[in-house]
């Protein structure tokens, strides 16, 4: 039998926007610190359940497990995971016990049972967050696409909400064409297709480009993976040292934001895969499966009525029958319109796109938690990953259980 969701109250004292695993961890945190905070918040994602998209995520791309080792994961505890899988080590994949995509996915299944949270998601589409000015006692209204709404003394923003990077000679197009013929990453759903016979052109360096690669040729694709330079191998998104003092505190002694986000770029250098996954790819490559086409990038693309006829920048054409666009994401606070009559209300300093947040990942004079990409500049280059999900709740939670902290006794102190 299906938990029946809360009914939308007029108000609440916290209002938490998605339902991943940055909404997950924050959650917990929160109830570790204050278990007198349940009942208290809502969550509100359009599916109505916890960690719903990055599981779909997973499954559409068929990853058989995560990237970051088994210490980072929603629960506060950071042994939590592996003492779930102590009859289940097999499930945990050198190097570094990194959790296999169902354990991982039980295990959150398992805290959110432990936590009692099942009935806290609010099936509903955040559209709009609305300020309510007030000399002491400011709020936030929350507009649902049903046209609900409901008035929030503090909001999290937790959807880690990323913008597909699309190329410049996809605009170009002339032709029209079927959808599924040319997609982003984000809309392929391996499970659904037979590949037979077909050619897959994939675009991008990083490891998603690497997961559909390998998922195409398991059914029966020739494929041609093109990357604007070198593949990259390496085990993590950013080196450790970024998930603690080695990197951090010279991070965060830095006070010139533009030179934080160098670090953040410099840190992150684009997409990669990992050392497994470079194997997997030199593999197919020597079967015949697989061709990599190193420092090249397409030009221009038009389609035939039945195939891709796609030149690159060295003068080189190919044909194939899919193009895939593994061309990554990226945060721009300027562009979300969640965030545009917040900002408008309390304006905040801008770069590269990134909200320069205060110490608890607040936006300025304003009750509106970031989490995610977003908060990279007060976070680090991990803001993005799970680690990253942890470091911003030690960022907010105080804010949040501490009364010297709000904003309401800030302003009337």
């Amino acid at each position: 039998m299906e938990n029946t969701p809360p009914s939308l109250p007029i108000k609440i004292d916290l209002a938490i926007i998605g339902a991943g695993p940055h909404a997950l961890t924050l959650v917990t945190h929160l109830l570790q610190k204050r278990q007198s905070m349940q009942g208290k918040f809502l969550v509100f994602d359009p599916s109505g359940k916890w960690m719903s998209r990055w599981n779909q995520q997973f499954a559409a791309l068929e990853i058989p497990h995560l990237r970051s080792p088994a210490v980072h994961h929603p629960d506060p505890n950071h042994f939590g995971l592996r003492k779930f899988a102590e009859n289940r080590s097999t499930e945990l994949h050198v190097p570094y016990d990194l959790p296999g995509t169902q354990l991982f996915a039980d295990f959150c299944q398992d805290v959110i049972q432990r936590f009692a949270l099942q009935q806290q998601v609010i099936p509903g589409l955040v559209t709009r967050i609305e300020p309510l000015p007030h000399p002491i006692h400011p709020r936030l209204r929350l507009w649902l696409q049903d046209g609900q709404s409901i008035i929030a003394r503090r909001v999290v923003s937790a959807t880690n909400s990323a913008k597909i990077q699309i190329p410049d000679w996809v605009n170009q197009i002339e032709s029209a064409y079927p959808e599924d013929r040319l997609c982003h990453s984000s809309s392929v759903d391996l499970r659904n297709l037979n590949l037979t016979g077909e050619k897959v052109l994939i675009v991008g360096g990083g490891l998603t480009s690497g997961h559909l690669a390998v998922g195409a040729i398991s059914r029966g694709a020739k494929v041609h993976l093109i990357m604007r330079r070198q593949m990259q191998e390496k085990l993590f998104d950013a080196e450790p040292g970024w998930l603690g003092p080695k990197y951090l505190k010279g991070f965060f002694a830095e006070q010139d934001y533009q030179k934080r986000f160098d670090m953040i770029v410099q840190a992150r250098n684009g997409g990669s895969m990992t050392l497994e996954m470079g194997m997997q790819l030199r593999r197919q490559a020597h079967s015949g499966n697989l061709k990599i086409e190193e420092n090249c990038q397409i030009v221009k693309a038009s389609f035939l009525g039945e195939n891709w006829r796609v030149e690159c920048s060295d003068g080189s054409q190919d044909e194939c029958s899919r193009i895939w666009l593994s061309t990554g994401t990226k945060f721009d606070a300027t562009s979300e319109a969640l965030l545009k009559e917040v900002f408008a209300a309390y304006p905040i300093k801008i770069v590269n796109n990134l909200p320069v947040l205060d110490e608890h990942l607040r936006v300025p004079a304003c009750e509106l938690f970031l989490m995610g990409g977003l908060a990279a500049l007060q976070v680090g280059p991990t803001a993005r990953n799970l680690s990253g999900a942890r470091m911003a709740s030690e960022k907010i939670v105080p804010a949040i259980v501490k009364s010297s902290l709000a904003l309401s006794h800030l302003i009337s102190a």
